[in-house]
């Protein structure tokens, strides 16, 4: 029989359609094959064409190289089409009941690697976790503008997940207000913190480490599960056992068993599901200065964090009308494939 599972925090409903289950060789491509390579073409992402793009505004290099040039290991240009352009804080408008502003903010690309073939699972941990420490650098420098409120990194793997360009990258865009989304969870944090009486994603990964059954990995200071009200097949989220709030506070030991785990999941998810396209997006407490006037404990409630949902469904009519989601993969089925050796 069907399920109705609620998520604590945000208090999205799922319908987890047992009826419908499916094993993940329901999902690889016919026959089994993984996707079929890309027409080979230009690409400004690669290494040699960085004149193609805008230029560079940071970039992990190679001694003696300089910017806009070859020799980069990780490196971070403008969006050439950004969904806002950076400038001063902008006035509300309004014309009636309608409220606008203009669409100020910050849109980044981080280009992972040179190689157009290398996968961010793919990586050595090391490369790995200097993508991650990019991720913290851009975001404390784009912080320092107090109007920028929030910071949202994001990865999106194939064109069904919204890619645009297959060589591997992730984007960064800061807006000027908090994101809907982004509320949603402080004030679920925030509802729980009152049930619990402590952060409420402490309480769901010392309740799911000791069930084991939606744990997927584990190491000294994450661990990865396939969550209680899961939206999409397979999808995962990464935790930090040590209680913090921002993900610009993460430490070096910290960064490098970051870059671990999320090397194994999605060697995992790769392995099981056949390379599937997925979104993923790091979730953050909004700029400090920001959070620490407008919420004072943030810092006790909120829990940064990874989430990787992979796209191997679609939304329709039912999901559009209700905004719950249908999984045909109860997590702990796919913990259990995930989790496998």
């Amino acid at each position: 029989m069907s399920e109705l599972r609620k998520d604590l925090v945000s208090g999205r409903w799922v319908i987890i359609a047992t009826e419908r289950s499916k094993r993940p060789d329901d999902f690889r491509p016919a026959g089994g094959a993984a996707p079929p390579p890309e027409a080979p073409g230009f690409c400004p992402f690669c290494e040699g064409n960085e004149a193609k793009t805008p230029p560079e505004v940071f970039a992990l290099r190679k001694a003696g190289t300089g910017p806009d040039t070859p020799g980069w290991t990780v490196r971070v240009v403008p969006n050439k089409f950004p969904a806002l352009t950076p400038g001063p804080p902008p006035p509300r408008a309004t014309e009636g009941a309608f409220q606008s502003m203009e669409g100020r903010g910050v849109h980044e690309v981080v280009i992972e690697n040179p190689d157009h073939a290398l996968e961010l699972g793919d990586l050595a941990v090391a490369h790995i976790r200097d993508v991650f420490r990019v991720f913290q650098l851009r975001i404390r420098a784009i912080e320092r503008d107090l109007h920028y409120q929030y910071v949202q990194i994001f990865k999106n793997k194939g064109r069904e997940a919204g890619a645009s360009l297959s060589h591997p990258h992730s984007q960064l865009v800061a807006t000027p207000i908090v994101p809907k989304r982004i509320k949603e969870e402080i004030y679920g944090a925030d509802r729980m913190f009152r049930t619990f009486k402590e952060c409420v994603f402490c309480r769901v990964l010392r309740e799911e480490e000791a069930a084991g059954k939606r744990l997927v990995a584990r190491n000294a200071h994450f661990t990865a599960i396939a969550p209680y009200a899961s939206r999409s097949p397979f999808e995962m989220a990464v935790f930090p056992r040590r209680h913090s709030a921002f993900f610009t506070d993460a430490g070096e030991d910290e960064l490098l068993a970051l870059a671990g785990i999320l090397k194994a999941v999605l060697t995992r998810l790769k392995e099981t599901v056949g390379d599937p396209p997925f979104n993923m997006v790091l979730h953050q407490a909004p700029n400090p200065a920001l959070s620490l006037k407008s919420w004072p404990d943030i810092h006790l409630k909120s829990h940064w964090h990874v989430e990787i949902i992979p796209v191997l469904t679609k939304m329709a009519g039912f999901e559009w009308g209700t905004g719950f989601y249908i999984n045909p993969v109860p997590p702990e089925t796919a913990a259990q494939f995930l989790k496998q050796p």
